[in-house]
């Protein structure tokens, strides 16, 4: 008897022997059809790409358990999978377009594959070669203390610097607390010789913080905020308040007095964010270092030493004619490197308050008018680097820019020389109800200005030489500020000066300096530097016998000779001397009336210490 299947005509016989046929009943047969369907038309099911590849060492070693990231550029969408135990990854179904590929693993630095490009249905490869990570050589006290790591957390880094040592000169004032520069230099009110707490000789002491974190393949998010503190006495820098301490004192009994753009604010250095490119550069937007500042710290010979660099110490040459302008609020930096050659700008906002004045010899604060600051700001740098020789020229203009000069208070005479309160827009006397205290406020003169500065350095080892000269040009300004006006750090001007120049001031410095690398661990510098200035007085009456203003012309040279010992990475101990001196209008303390001198026209200045920075 011979046994029949049933008939299903859905069913389908599968090719053998009568004793071998099977029947597929309808419900198996789908999907069986379907990967007939399949087969028939592979295209079909490639919509999508695959991605695979093998994560090794440097060595060619397999790695397993890598975690690999696959972001498609395109959209942003991310696929997290991990390495096997032979290092090797795949993804399946990717959709076409761009993608990067990202491998970490711990003990092994991260590792990026970019521009891969994915067409559907493709089966593309990308193999990863991972470099084991740099230990970190912070890791305990005696590296941080011996090496030059870097305190680096996620991308952010802590540094800082503390600089302190002793010093004798030969004609100086009591020191200040607030005051961070010493006295190397010569000093128009100095009229003894004294030993003396030398602060921040080589480096500013202070603190910082910067980062810089990757947010797309070549672009990053990047910051910066540091500020200077005096190392004798731990408080900010704050030159502002060293003339501020003396309002009201006669000149004889003067501590410290200068001027500068650290005024007690809490970042009294740098304080900006902003993003990097490796190839479009770097855009930041703060409070900046201005491009003359920066140019003076990388040719200096004596990187901006305030103890053996009279353009470290006073930033007339750094700010483009004045030392407040060495760094800029709410300003705009571009910076750029292609190859060896670099390029930069910056722009400063408008910011600030422009005072109150009346033309009114009667005036008050109840009849004056307010003025609108108008202290813009711009500069543009040029330079390259080629082998051992690098140069780099600047430009800058700085509208309404500030000089402070003496404390305030007192008549304006010679046998009584303090600095007066004046409104020097017509010039009246302030008195009265217009009158804004002369408590913790600052007298400044007014200036636009603009400047423009070559400099150069070679290396021939063991030497490296330097120079360079700038050429500033100082007006009154096109728009004059009142008294009340803002000040760096938020002080107020009780007294304004907006016309001192009888004519255009012409300032020239010159600079030229050696540095000697003795061993690997010893440098001896050697540095000279120079100032003059025109006779831009009206009538031109100056001569020994007329007698002298600030606005006759005159010189300022210095120089300076020191060495440095490295006994580690991070500290260095120092001894040097400098000496300087001053004659014509540059020699005049007190500009006002018959000029009122220098004490003493020169200063020596040996100067030993130590330095360790993070």
């Amino acid at each position: 008897m011979i046994s029949r299947q049933p008939r299903c005509g859905l069913c389908i016989n599968l090719a053998g022997t009568d004793s071998q046929r099977k029947v597929i009943h309808p419900l198996t047969r789908a999907p069986l059809l379907l990967w007939l369907t399949m087969a028939a038309f592979p295209a079909w099911t490639q919509t999508g790409a695959t991605l695979s590849g093998v994560v090794t060492d440097q060595t060619g070693a397999p790695l397993p358990h890598v975690a690999v990231t696959i972001r498609n550029v395109d959209t942003g969408a991310t696929r997290n999978i991990a390495a096997g135990g032979g290092g090797h990854y795949q993804a399946a179904g990717l959709p076409l377009g761009r993608y990067d590929i990202r491998a970490a693993k711990q003990g092994f630095a991260d590792e990026t594959r970019t521009g891969i490009s994915l067409a559907a249905g493709q089966d593309a490869t990308a193999d990863i070669k991972m470099k084991p990570s740099t230990p970190d050589a912070c890791a305990s006290g005696h590296e941080f203390a011996t090496t030059d790591c870097a305190l680096t957390w996620h991308g952010i880094t802590l540094y800082g610097a503390y600089d302190v040592g002793f010093g004798w000169v030969s004609h100086g004032t009591p020191q200040s607390a607030t005051n961070y520069e010493g006295e190397s230099l010569v000093n128009r009110n100095g009229n003894k010789s004294r030993f003396l707490v030398a602060p921040n000789n080589l480096s500013q002491t202070g603190l910082g913080i910067r980062g810089k974190e990757e947010f797309l393949p070549g672009w990053s998010v990047v910051f910066n905020a540091s500020t200077g503190i005096n190392p004798q006495s731990g408080q900010l820098a704050n030159t502002s308040l060293t003339d501020i301490q003396n309002n009201g004192l006669p000149r004889a009994s003067y501590s410290t007095v200068v001027d500068g753009a650290r005024a007690g604010q809490p970042f009294n250095d740098e304080f900006y964010g902003g993003i990097s490119s490796a190839l479009f550069g770097a855009l930041t937007f703060g409070r900046q270092r201005a491009l003359g500042t920066d140019t003076m710290l990388a040719y200096d010979p004596a990187s901006g030493s305030y103890a053996f660099s009279y353009i470290g110490y006073n930033g007339t040459m750094a700010g483009g004619g004045d030392t407040e302008d060495s760094r800029w609020d709410d300003a705009l930096k571009y910076r750029l490197a292609y190859g060896p050659v670099h390029f930069g700008a910056m722009y400063k906002f408008v910011d600030g308050s422009g005072g109150c004045y009346s033309a009114s010899s009667t005036w008050t604060a109840a009849n004056c008018t307010a003025e609108k600051p108008h202290n813009t700001a711009y500069g543009f740098d040029f330079g390259e680097d080629y082998r051992k020789f690098s140069a780099d020229v600047v430009y800058q203009h700085y509208n309404q820019a500030i000089s402070v000069l003496n404390p305030l208070l007192g008549p304006q005479s010679p046998t009584q020389p303090y600095e007066s309160t004046l409104n020097s827009i017509n010039t009246n006397p302030i008195n009265g109800a217009n009158l804004i205290g002369t408590s913790n406020t600052v007298y400044g003169i007014v200036t636009d200005n603009s400047a423009i500065m070559g400099a150069a350095k070679y290396t021939w080892n063991p030497f490296k030489f330097f120079g360079g000269y700038e050429y500033i040009r100082q007006t009154n300004p096109s728009h004059p500020l009142g008294v009340g006006a803002l000040d760096q750090g938020g002080y107020l001007m009780s007294g304004v000066e907006d016309n001192n120049l009888d004519s255009p001031k012409h300032v020239q410095i010159w600079w030229t300096g050696v540095k000697y690398a003795l061993d690997s661990k010893t440098d001896i510098t050697l540095s000279w530097y120079h100032q003059q200035q025109n006779d831009f007085r009206v009538p031109s009456t100056c001569s020994p016998t007329a007698g002298f203003r600030a606005s006759c012309a005159g010189t300022l040279n210095e120089v300076s000779l020191y060495a440095d010992h490295h006994f580690t990475k991070r500290f260095d101990a120092f001894a040097g001397i400098a000496y300087s001196w001053v004659s014509g209008g540059l020699a005049i303390a007190i500009p006002h009336g018959p000029g009122v001198p220098y004490y003493y026209d020169n200063n020596l200045a040996p100067t030993i210490g130590g330095r360790f920075t993070f």
